[in-house]
């Protein structure tokens, strides 16, 4: 097994299916990346909105300022919405997964803009400080408003080795924003080392694997045009990554053992493996720990 590769890329996402923010440093938090999954639109009844039925999310590009004191929203053809991020107003319930939680209202602006952008009525919740959440996995974790555990992790040989399939076949290969990794590395020759790895470091941090990443709608989402484009990756993933459990994994997710300090070219380490639980490089994919929603959104 592969012990050594590099962070190629490190990438958070505030707004839950929103466009991911690249950072060349950061601090790690228990609960992943800086503000990670902090936010989340809401429709009817404070159910969570996704790419996976509102594809638009994609092309909303936040920024968060000030050290968090500030979030501003930005899309093609409409103005910009900027205002103070609310984490002290009266609690609100939220849906996610069906699963019930509290989040804070971040106010009308927000939610005339979200809701003029998307076409439906839709709010924006932040989680409140007092959040507690524990993702399963083989290294529980704490996590905000994400799918499932703080971190998705994916390698570039991992995407490689999706992408000559596609060469293969004649058709073309898919970018690394399809699957909205947190953390890409770089360096390992042989795919989905990601899976094999229990415990790494990276900087000045320590990652536990809690699971594979089993992959949903949202990978059939074109990111640059924030529309459904067909049947790939799922189809391709379907016929070597399938997940005993059900699903196709691609990437694993990960818990945050250690905070500390990431950054771009940081090594990354591999200080516990597992035997290939994938059966060869055309086997099935591991599914320890699998449940619904254990991608990344």
């Amino acid at each position: 097994m592969a012990t050594k590769a590099t962070i190629a890329e490190l990438l958070t996402y505030p707004v839950k299916g929103c466009a991911g923010v690249p950072l060349t440093e950061a601090e790690l938090t228990p609960a992943g990346l800086p503000y990670d999954r902090s936010f989340m639109v809401v429709g009817e009844g404070g159910v969570y909105r996704s790419q996976r039925r509102d594809p638009k999310l994609a092309l909303i590009r936040p920024e968060v300022g000030e050290e968090g004191a500030y979030l501003t929203l930005r899309t093609a053809g409409t103005a910009p919405v900027r205002f103070p991020v609310d984490t002290a107003s009266a609690r609100v319930p939220v849906d996610l997964f069906g699963v019930p939680y509290q989040g804070i209202d971040q106010g009308d602006a927000a939610a005339g803009w979200l809701s003029e952008v998307l076409g439906a009525a839709s709010r924006l919740v932040c989680v409140p400080p007092e959040h507690e959440r524990i993702a399963p996995g083989i290294h529980p974790g704490t996590s905000a408003y994400a799918d499932s555990s703080p971190l998705h992790i994916l390698s570039r040989a991992t995407l490689d080795h999706l992408n000559a399939r596609y060469t293969a076949a004649g058709k073309p290969s898919l970018p690394m924003s399809r699957f909205r990794p947190n953390i890409v590395v770089d360096g390992w020759t042989e795919p989905h080392e990601e899976d094999r790895a229990r415990r790494v470091t990276a900087g000045g941090a320590e990652l536990g694997f809690a699971k594979p990443a089993i992959r949903c709608a949202v990978t059939l989402v074109d990111q640059e045009a924030g529309a459904k484009a067909g049947p790939e990756p799922l189809r391709m993933l379907a016929t070597y990554r399938r997940a005993p459990e059900g699903g196709v994994a691609f990437g694993a997710l990960y818990s945050v053992l250690r905070t500390g300090k990431l950054a771009v070219g940081d090594e990354f380490v591999v200080l516990e493996g597992a035997a290939d639980e994938a059966g060869g490089e055309d086997g099935e994919a591991a599914g320890a720990g699998t449940s619904p929603g254990a991608g990344a959104s």
